[in-house]
């Protein structure tokens, strides 16, 4: 057990020799257990290091062993879900000499890459995924004929979604051979673990067992009622022990649950079960952040850490104490409680993002107002949408990346019937470390094409609290829009006033150029005003647009810039381009925002500078648009002389 993380490179003399799983199969099994301690004492040491999550990966180290030992991975498919279990995986896949790099520019991934690395064989980033990619390698391996084995591990809350459930229910009719391994570890769907459940998982799982449950079935099939009473009689011993009887019923052979740190008896379960036809389940116990006693005692604090910053040797005089700025996710944490208290037809729906998006006050007061769905966001639309059609007044805190995985249930349950559902959408914009899996650079694009939505982008803290408050009051579908971190540090009003819909507002007046700024991304843009001379317009609204503000900067400046931080492709700068072209307006048009192509991890501000969004960034694209301007009209005044 250990109790702080290694602050200098572990000993690890196993560890040490091993690049790649088949090193790791040339162990002598009695070596196992030390490995395993080995590779917990590192990965503490590397994500110290680095920052990231760490709690689920602490979990899985005696899984993730005892998977590469006994599978010949990579021939063996080995799909991981949710991938931040997978940094055991990584470290025993000729990464570990890399972990340093975690989640930095040009680094290791935070998340499974098939690109990084052939042992990752599916890419993931959101969860629930990895039944259904692996039941397309298994059905994929049957029609060319291979016989490689695949596993499919899924946990940390995945079972909640229901495309697990549409996954499983189709590779019982596949009979495919793949074995899906549930990491239960208290988010999900625990039971107790037990020497009975053990001792009856090593049973069931034996080949022996399988061979007599087979035979006896080909011949009780001759006697039909016989095999029915057989069958029955066996799903219901199995049922008053294990809690297997749902995943049976869906057409899988489930065993457990079984000790997940328990490597002996995981080594002896996955032996038996390798080899096994068609769809398998094994339910294994585990305990997240296991190993490290700070993590076990609050495995939702540590279910990743920051970097671990050195101690400075020198003694400096103290700081004075500086307020510390709220994050945007606070300004709305603190909104909703404050809303609540106003009007009691308000409740909070969250898909398992309760901490994320700062639910916990408002859960705490108003429990009977406060739904987390776990990782459901289909369902979380949707149970909004229902809500609206009583009367009441939902609010759905959901990250950006995470909206998109209800996007149906947005259009035709919530827009087509013109409802009152506001979504807080957090992590908009680009994410830094978590990479583009995680980026919120696509809700302005998939939202501004749906009738009746209304998209608010606020330039800072205040906004934000005031967009939340002009969206709850909207007769419709709403939408807030607002970066992950904190903002400049506006002050924030008490009260709860809306904005006027549609009305954006000039921040600096200038020449010739005319900057409009969307969303978060104003701080940058003044910034790169003050060098340019420029006017900026805060627009704050995407849909509807201000037009009449944009007919005001056509006639007076020479060139529009339209800024923002999500995809150029369809666009808040798009709506811009779009508006002109519909008034016939002959007016040049620069949009600035996340390119065509997918923003690797980084800094927020590392990624900022690759997408010219930083104040520099906007400079020399606008000086660079002016001098082709120049040339253009020069070449023309060329063409036009007799």
């Amino acid at each position: 057990m250990f109790h702080e993380i290694p602050k200098t490179r572990p000993e690890t003399p196993l560890l040490d020799n091993i690049d790649t799983p088949e090193q790791l199969r040339a162990l002598d099994v009695s070596d196992l257990p030390a490995l395993t301690r080995e590779l917990r004492e590192f990965l503490l040491y590397s994500v110290g290091q680095t920052g990231g999550h760490f709690g689920a990966g602490l979990g899985v180290v005696e899984l993730t062993v005892a998977l590469h030992y006994l599978f010949n991975t990579p021939e063996d498919r080995l799909v991981w879900d949710v991938g931040h279990q997978t940094y055991p995986h990584k470290i025993l896949t000729g990464r570990k000499e890399r972990m340093d790099s975690l989640r930095q520019k040009d680094g290791l991934a935070a998340f499974p890459k098939r690109c990084e690395s052939s042992f990752d064989t599916f890419g993931v980033g959101h969860s629930s995924t990895s039944i259904s990619a692996a039941l397309g390698m298994a059905i994929a391996a049957k029609l060319k004929g291979d016989q490689r084995r695949t596993v499919a591990v899924i946990g940390d809350g995945s079972m909640t979604a229901g495309m697990a459930y549409e996954a499983m229910n189709h590779a019982a009719d596949e009979k495919a051979n793949v074995l899906v391994i549930l990491n239960d570890n208290d988010m999900s769907i625990s039971h107790s673990v037990g020497g009975l459940s053990n001792y009856l998982t090593k049973v069931l799982s034996s080949k022996t067992y399988h061979h007599i449950r087979e035979g006896s079935k080909k011949v009780l099939n001759a006697i039909p009622r016989a095999w029915e009473l057989a069958r029955r009689t066996e799903e219901h011993v199995k049922g008053m022990i294990i809690p297997g009887t749902l995943f049976e019923e869906m057409g899988f052979n489930y065993f457990g649950p079984i000790d997940g740190h328990d490597l002996p008896m995981l080594l002896h379960t996955l032996e038996n079960l390798k080899d096994l036809d068609g769809p398998q389940f094994l339910h294994i116990v585990t305990r997240k952040g296991k190993g490290f006693t700070p993590a076990e005692q609050d495995p939702i604090g540590y279910h990743a850490i920051t970097k671990l910053e050195p101690q400075k040797q020198e003694v400096q005089a103290p700081k004075p104490a500086v307020p510390k700025k709220p994050k945007y996710a606070n300004v709305f944490g603190q909104w909703l409680f404050d809303m609540a208290g106003q009007d009691d037809k308000l409740v909070g729906i969250t898909p398992a993002m309760c901490e994320g998006s700062d639910l916990l006050r408002f859960a705490e007061h108003y429990p009977e107002r406060y739904f987390d769905v776990a990782i459901a966001e289909q369902h979380a639309v949707t149970l909004a949408a229902g809500m609206a059609c009583e009367g009441m007044k939902p609010v759905v805190a959901i990250y950006s990346t995470f909206l998109q995985r209800g996007y149906d249930q947005l259009v035709h349950d919530v827009a087509v019937q013109n409802l009152d559902v506001l979504f807080a959408i957090d992590r908009a914009g680009m994410v830094g470390e978590d990479g583009p899996t995680h980026g919120g650079c696509y809700d302005i694009a998939y939202l501004r094409c749906i009738p009746n939505m209304l998209i608010m982008a606020p330039g800072d803290e205040n906004e934000t609290r005031q967009m939340l408050t002009t969206g709850h009051q909207y007769n419709g579908p709403a939408s807030v829009r607002y970066p992950r971190g904190t903002g400049p540090g506006a002050v924030i009003s008490k009260t709860l006033e809306p904005l006027e819909i549609g009305k954006g507002e000039i921040r600096r007046q200038g020449k010739r150029v005319a900057i409009l700024a969307f969303g978060t991304v104003l701080t940058n843009t003044l910034k790169a005003a003050e060098q340019l001379g420029a006017t900026v317009a805060n627009m704050r609204f995407i849909k509807p647009l201000d037009t009449r503000l944009i007919d005001e900067l056509v006639k007076t400046h020479e060139l529009l810039v339209t800024v923002e931080e999500g995809c150029i492709s369809g666009g808040a700068g798009s709506a811009v381009s779009e508006y002109l072209n519909e008034q016939a307006m002959n007016v040049p048009v620069l949009n600035l925002g996340i390119p065509d192509r997918y923003i690797e991890a980084a800094s927020h501000a590392q990624q900022l500078e690759e997408c010219g969004l930083d104040p520099q960034g906007i400079v020399d694209s606008v000086n660079d648009r002016l001098s082709r301007e120049v040339r253009h009209t020069v070449a023309l005044a060329q063409v036009a002389r007799p």
